[in-house]
């Protein structure tokens, strides 16, 4: 399995349609396509457009892969990654939700 970085630029308008979205992710992951794509952690970002746009992490068997499970979560999928080097200078801080 090979680790990436999956870009989702402006996808969502607000926190609920993430969290909504992720759910599906999950079920996908888990249930449809085990062993192919294993979703690691998103980070939410705030795009210039003022919409919402995500980061994820997944270890996936490859690109394909990666397509299939966004293709079938109908979210952005094209734009990812493959990680070359993991650099870990400290933990992710916890974070209080807003």
């Amino acid at each position: 399995m090979q680790l990436y970085v999956v870009r989702r630029p402006s996808a969502w308008v607000a926190m609920p349609d993430i969290e909504q979205v992720s759910q599906v992710c999950d079920r996908i992951a888990n249930d449809e396509m085990q062993g192919r794509v294993s979703w690691i952690r998103s980070y939410a970002v705030h795009e210039p457009d003022g919409r919402l746009g995500t980061f994820c992490v997944y270890e996936a068997t490859d690109g394909e892969a990666i397509r299939e499970h966004a293709r079938r979560a109908g979210i952005p999928g094209e734009e990812f990654y493959p990680v070359a080097e993991t650099l870990v200078v400290r933990p992710d801080p916890g974070r209080q939700q807003s």
